[in-house]
């Protein structure tokens, strides 16, 4: 029952995701009635985080008259911000009275957060009261915050309701960023009375550069080297493929599709990122079809792992009784993992949900770690089939593909390590400008897999190293691989009683 819930709310969950998609933005952080959270004395929303870079100084002289005027400028910009409070709220006010509350927009970098509230003043406080203002620290109904060694510390936008008005609107403006850190937004009230108030709007967070998030900026220029790299690699393969066109065997396809996928994918993500930098918005066309072909792309890398693990075209010509339990796994993983990249990708920047996250990241986790479990006991297999069989050239070839395989596993896991300890200890996101290296590590980890791969099982003159006997297109001769290797092989048992007893375990499997 338990197993049932948990499936039907894991689809529940898509379904909303592909329900939200239209709703999408990236450094435009959008408000839909949202309520405020109450901390201590005060009343908060969290409007936004993100890694900004400080304004470039441009010479306005050189500047044409119809370039944009925002080039250059890093800055958080509010547009149609609005604030509701309850009728009862505002029934109690004087409608006599031009200032009858009073909701702030705190913005300060992270390494002055210490500057907000009472804490300099030995007060565990956020607002004012009327004892810390006798003595002229901070006035009484607003938050507190020190300035006094930074004018460009945490800046307070304010906006009042005026009379028995239930909305106060706030003035469109922009707030100019100038130093190079990680900002947070809140919007914060300090009166009871406005318990219940709701905020509806929008911010539009800028960089130098463009739209594009700061810890996201360098991820832009990495995509696009990877493309380039996944291009060099699929021109060398394509020569090599020609060149032995006549001993392709079917496992070489399948390189090729997995390098063809690599190739449109990091493309798709270069092509996606330069538009979110240049519009704020993710392009929905392009975002879809990146994030399609990596979940198609991650599937396929692990099925052609593990089909060549089994020996699939080396040992046995089929994956006998075992392909459709592998074709399941398959589209398991690549639904998961569908889903995992559309909640990361098509969300705002900073708002993916922690308990979301986890409900889709175990599976992925999960079938991942399936996928290791049954590659290492395929490969066993497999290296003691070619061990009885007396094939020396495969055997040294799959005992290099389960060294290189063993070695990337260990550095998966060693970076898996490091990453929870990066993210255990920077909660606040305060190493933003170094966090892009997360994902670039597991794109490069895939890239140079594939290339050992390619190397391992390149196509040759002589297919009968890698290939399995009856796909190679002549007769099975083991000396021949021996001296063709450099290898002397003795005692071998006969090569057609070899291959009945291989096809008859295959059958079985």
């Amino acid at each position: 029952m338990k197993r049932e819930s948990y499936w039907l709310g894991f689809v529940l969950g898509f379904l909303y995701i592909l329900d939200s998609i239209t709703q999408v933005r990236a450094s435009i952080h959008e408000y839909h009635k949202e309520a405020f959270i109450p901390q201590s004395n005060a009343y908060f929303f969290h409007g936004g985080s993100e890694g900004l870079y400080a304004s470039k100084s441009l010479d306005s002289s050189a500047a044409a008259p119809d370039d944009n005027p925002s080039k250059g400028k890093s800055s958080i910009r509010f547009e149609n911000v609005l604030f509701v409070r309850t009728k009862e709220s505002s029934d109690k006010q004087n409608a006599m009275q031009s200032r009858t509350g009073l909701v702030e927009a705190i913005i300060l970098e992270v390494k002055d957060r210490e500057k907000i509230g009472g804490a300099f003043i030995k007060a565990d406080v956020i607002c004012c009261t009327p004892e810390l203002s006798s003595d002229g620290s901070c006035n009484v109904g607003e938050v507190i915050i020190q300035k006094v060694d930074n004018p460009e510390g945490p800046k307070r936008i304010q906006t009042f309701f005026e009379g028995k008005n239930q909305e106060a609107k706030m003035m469109a403006q922009s707030v100019e960023i100038n130093s190079t850190g990680m900002y947070y937004l809140y919007f914060m009230y300090c009166d009871p009375q406005l318990q219940g108030t709701t905020i509806r709007g929008r911010t539009v967070w800028r960089n130098p550069g463009g739209y594009l998030p700061g810890k996201m900026v360098p991820l832009m220029t990495f995509y696009g080297v990877v493309s380039l790299a996944y291009l060099a690699l699929g021109l060398v393969w394509f020569l090599r493929f020609v060149q032995f066109w006549k001993d392709i065997i079917q496992l070489h396809y399948h390189i090729t599709a997995v390098i063809a996928l690599g190739m449109c994918e990091t493309a798709l993500w270069y092509f996606e990122y330069a538009n979110l930098n240049a519009t704020g918005s993710r392009p929905m066309g392009i975002t879809l079809w990146a994030v399609t072909i990596s979940a198609v792309k991650k599937t396929l890398s692990r099925l052609l792992l593990l089909v060549v693990s089994m020996g699939y075209g080396v040992v046995k010509p089929t994956l006998g009784g075992v392909t459709s339990r592998v074709l399941l796994l398959g589209l398991i993983y690549f639904i998961a993992s569908e889903a995992l990249e559309l909640v990361e990708h098509l969300g705002n920047i900073n708002d993916f949900s922690g308990k979301a996250k986890i409900y889709l990241v175990l599976p992925v986790a999960f079938l991942d770690a399936w996928f290791i479990l049954w590659i290492f006991s395929s490969l066993s297999k497999t290296l003691e089939k070619l061990q009885m069989r007396r094939s020396m050239a495969k055997l040294e070839l799959y005992r290099k593909f389960t060294n290189s395989l063993a070695v990337f596993v260990l550095l998966s896991i060693a970076w898996i390590g490091y990453e929870l300890y990066f993210n255990a200890s920077d909660p606040l996101s305060e190493l933003w400008q170094i966090s892009w290296v997360i994902p670039a590590f597991w794109t490069l980890l895939a890239f140079f897999l594939l290339v050992v791969i390619c190397v391992l099982w390149a196509p040759s003159s002589n297919p009968t190293r890698y290939a399995y006997p009856g796909e190679a297109g002549e007769d099975f001769d083991e000396e021949a691989i021996s001296l063709a290797s450099g290898v002397k092989v003795t005692g071998a048992t006969d090569p057609v009683t070899g291959l009945r007893e291989g096809l008859e375990e295959d059958k079985r499997e």
